[in-house]
């Protein structure tokens, strides 16, 4: 099969970093920033680079397995409809379950509001070895509060520099953070939300208060853009991810998640016996 990882023409991780990427209010959610192919050519791609993503992400759990302290979390941010629930399906789900760590953060639970908002959040990090993905995370205190007035702003203001603090004492400790903010356009989070009302399979998906939440769009928007300015930094990235094309989404998401691990740039585990006479002991036995 042909190379098609070449109709990147642009690395994903470099176009879609927030700090590259236009305002949130600018952003074009059909474009397929760095990708010069179709929808066929980029799930050719995918399935190719899967291959890839999966021996990498069991390096990291043979890694963890023997004793090193490295893992990767993955954040995944977005409105109802932009895709998180893909990403997981869909690019997670092309690695070993076994090395995966997944966490959904919804509304607190009464046990959780009697804690930091980081309590949750810690009780849900990554194991050694695994990646750890976050369908929804931390910023809903600094979204979902700011956009509802559920607390004061001057609460959630200093969240910003709190979260830049833990992110900087995850990675410090060997988690690698990579965040993704996924971007779908009013007309097709609406269209998306129709098919789940049009189709029965797909009621158990459908929140109404997602119609609700359509009300407040700018203001998640403008909620949006300040997360990445305040947190969009080196030691933990957020990429801006159009996501009215699902799979370019999945395709970027994938790559982004390729690079981080080849940057961690592990070994095969050496083994902690002699091979040669084990080779010797099976062959007798």
């Amino acid at each position: 099969m042909a190379d098609k990882s070449k109709l990147w023409t642009l690395s994903p991780v470099e176009v879609l970093r927030a700090s590259a990427s236009p305002r949130v209010e600018d952003i074009d959610f059909t474009a397929t920033p760095g990708f010069d192919g179709s929808k066929a050519h980029g799930n050719d791609v995918l399935e190719q680079r899967g291959a890839v993503l999966a021996a990498l992400q069991e390096k990291l759990y043979a890694h963890g397995r023997t004793g090193g302290t490295k893992s990767v979390l993955l954040v995944l941010q977005g409105m109802d409809t932009a895709g998180k629930g893909g990403i997981v399906e869909h690019v997670i789900g092309m690695v070993d379950p076994q090395g995966v760590d997944l966490a959904s953060f919804g509304v607190p639970t009464q046990e959780e509001k009697q804690h930091h908002y980081l309590w949750r959040i810690r009780k849900a990090l990554p194991r050694a070895g695994r990646i750890g993905v976050f369908d929804r995370s931390h910023y809903e205190d600094v979204l979902v509060v700011a956009v509802h007035d559920l607390v004061p702003r001057q609460v959630w203001e200093k969240r910003f520099d709190e979260i830049n603090a833990f992110e900087k004492e995850l990675t410090d400790e060997g988690t690698i953070v990579v965040k993704v903010a996924l971007f779908v356009s009013a007309d097709e989070q609406k269209k998306r939300l129709q098919e789940r009302l049009d189709r029965p399979e797909k009621h158990w998906k459908y929140n109404p208060g997602d119609v609700t939440e359509r009300g407040f769009l700018p203001q998640y928007r403008a909620a949006y853009q300040r997360v990445l300015d305040r947190t969009d930094v080196d030691h933990a990235p957020w990429y801006v991810v159009p996501a009215d094309r699902k799979w370019y989404s999945r395709l970027a998401v994938t790559e982004i998640m390729i690079d981080t691990l080849e940057k961690l740039d592990l070994d095969w585990p050496a083994a902690d016996f002699d091979v040669e006479h084990e080779k010797k002991r099976l062959a007798e036995s």
